[in-house]
């Protein structure tokens, strides 16, 4: 199984990189982490933000691999604690394929990438940056894959 965090937005700061390729690389031999960036359109005090929107989610529709299990990260969806996300991450993987987690722009998602969804999850009531959310999905992927493996990283 593979897991593609599909995100809008493209050039993150080294920082950004450096975290998330740090946790893609401890998962790379059981479970590889795959970031797909989407080009974030121009926003201006002019944009036309709905079409913005429209336009970065066909984008991100387009990049989900053929049968993923997709999960949309929302502010409205569930809260997980990471033994829950373990338990998940077993059931995915038993189930075979991939997994998408989207990750939309600044507005959110449209709703069409939110019905695409199996799952719609949230990391908290609270509003975090784009950039962190990446390197924190990336840690509670590993997180959860220790629980799984009985490794002490959890504790």
């Amino acid at each position: 199984m593979q897991i593609n965090i599909i995100a809008v937005g493209e050039r993150m700061p080294g920082w950004v990189d450096t975290g998330f390729q740090e946790y893609a690389r401890r998962l790379a031999n059981s479970m590889p982490l795959n970031m797909i960036e989407i080009p974030a359109e121009k926003r201006s005090k002019s944009a036309d933000i709905k079409r913005i929107m429209l336009k970065e989610s066909a984008r991100m529709l387009q990049a989900i691999p053929d049968r993923a299990h997709v999960v949309a990260l929302d502010r409205e969806g569930q809260q997980w604690s990471t033994e829950k996300l373990a338990s998940q991450l077993e059931q995915w993987q038993q189930q075979g394929g991939d997994v998408a987690v989207l990750i939309g722009g600044p507005e959110g998602m449209t709703s069409e990438c939110l019905a695409r969804a199996q799952t719609r999850l949230s990391f908290s009531a609270m509003t975090f940056p784009h950039p962190l959310i990446r390197i924190m999905l990336a840690e509670q992927l590993y997180r959860a894959w220790s629980i799984l493996q009985n490794h002490p990283y959890h504790k």
